[in-house]
Parts: structure tokens; sequence; C-alpha cells
């Protein structure tokens, strides 16, 4: 099969399309023909060796696909050949075929098809979590949305509308903000132009934000942090911007 391989930690050009072997699902896996695989931020960390987890070279990059179940490991019962599944995997989506535990594997709906469902399970997967689990966003709350244009952006947008939230997008121009709008949003603000923190007081007073959404770090994260009501929650998500902001100055502001 063909697939693209990480053979030396670096930028994507030196990744390399090779042919190797199917791979044989083991006991509890399943062997999934890929459809699509998403492309998303943390692709590009890992095959620069700046992920959290490190897979071993060589190794094909791709933490999500989607696809058709063509072999079944010893022991797997819930599926069968020919499933339409889709799956995070860390790596490995990169090719014609991976193998993944069953338990990881969910259903595609019918009406789901293979790319929009290769662009589904990450960054809705992640906005429903930070939001519902960790954030505990609640109706009525204001929720401000960091990188609104992007993946993640865009997903927490319009999970937190459905949730009853009043959703401030936040974004680098005004391109990604009409995003941002379509997806629901109620407020927008443009931090490439104007001062972040003073477009947020201006949206909510001195009633603060109740919940953070912050894919992108650095130097926006403490306007935001000094712009939150007490009890609010900060969920940081990632450092798109490259810089890890150092929250220990802000902790007491936040829950």
């Amino acid at each position: 099969m063909r697939a693209v391989l990480c053979t030396e930690f670096g930028p994507p050009d030196k990744l390399e399309i090779k042919d190797i072997p199917v791979p044989k699902p083991s006991k509890g896996q399943v062997r999934i023909k890929v459809e699509a695989c998403g492309v998303n931020f943390p692709d590009t960390l890992i095959i620069e060796n700046k992920y959290q987890y490190k897979p071993d070279l060589p190794f094909s990059p791709g933490g999500e696909v989607a696809g058709i179940i063509d072999e079944l490991g010893e022991g797997v019962k819930d599926f069968s050949i020919g499933d339409s599944v889709m799956a995070m995997t860390l790596f490995g989506g990169f090719a014609e075929y991976v193998v993944i535990e069953a338990g990881a594997l969910l259903r595609r709906p019918p009406e789901m098809d293979g790319v929009t469902a290769a662009g589904f399970t990450m960054t809705y997967g992640t906005s429903m979590y930070a939001l519902k689990q960790r954030g505990q966003l609640k109706e009525g709350e204001k929720l401000l949305v960091l990188g609104a244009g992007g993946g993640v952006g865009i997903t927490a947008v319009e999970i937190g509308k459905l949730m009853g939230a009043e959703v401030i997008a936040a974004a680098s121009n005004e391109e990604k903000l009409e995003a941002a709008k379509k997806a629901g949003a109620d407020h927008s603000i443009n931090y490439g132009t104007r001062n972040l923190r003073d477009q947020i007081k201006a949206i909510v007073g001195n009633n603060g934000i109740d919940v953070l959404y912050d894919p992108v770090g650095g130097d926006l994260f403490e306007p935001c942090v000094r712009s939150m009501s007490w009890g609010g929650r900060a969920l940081v998500i990632g450092f798109a911007s490259g810089n890890i902001s150092d929250s220990s100055n802000y902790i007491s502001t936040c829950d």
C-alpha cells in the first residue's frame, strides 16, 4: 500500500510517499480502508517531534480517518466487514489502510460521507468535551472563542450556540469572522486590527466572560483572562501561536 511517511523529524517537505506492507489487525483490532483523512494542527507538531505523543520513526501521520472496515481481528463482534466508520488514530491515517482498536471506532451516520467524517471527530470532539465536560457552559452565559475561524474555533461557536450561550467570536481577520458569523456567533472581534480587551469590554461591560475557549495562546491569553467574570472558566485548548502562556499568574481569576 502507499503511505505518507515521516522518516525523519522536520517540516512537511521532509515527508515521503512510499510503498509499505498492508497491516494486519491483531486481536481486538480492525483494519480500515481509508476513504479520507483529516489534516489538523497536531499533525504538524507530531512530524516535528513536538507533540505529547511521540511515535517511533518511521510512521505515517494523520490523526483522524474515515473509511470502510475490510478486515476484523480476533474477537471483534460489534463491527462487521463493510461498516462505514470514523476514528481518531493519533497517527497512521495518511495511508491506504490503517489498523485501530475496535473500541476506538465510531459508526458513521448513513448520510455522512467520508470527507465530512474525516474532519468531524477531532474538532467537534474537542469542542464538545471542552464546553460540556470541562467548561460546564450554561444557557445564557457569555462564551468567548479565540481563533474562531479555525477548525476547533468554528465547532466551538456552533456547539456553544446550540448550548444556548451568547457567543463572542474573535479572530485575526474579517474573512475568518465571516465564517464564525455564519456558524452562529452573536458578536465578533477582530484582534488583528484593534485592542482585544477594549473590544471585549465593549461587548460584556463590567460583567466579564463566563467561559474562554482558547486554542491560540500566546499574547492573547492574558487580556482574555483579565476580562473574565468571577467564577469564569478558562479552557486552554492549544497554542497555535507557537507560544505557551504561563497561566500561573492568572489562576486565581478562574476556577
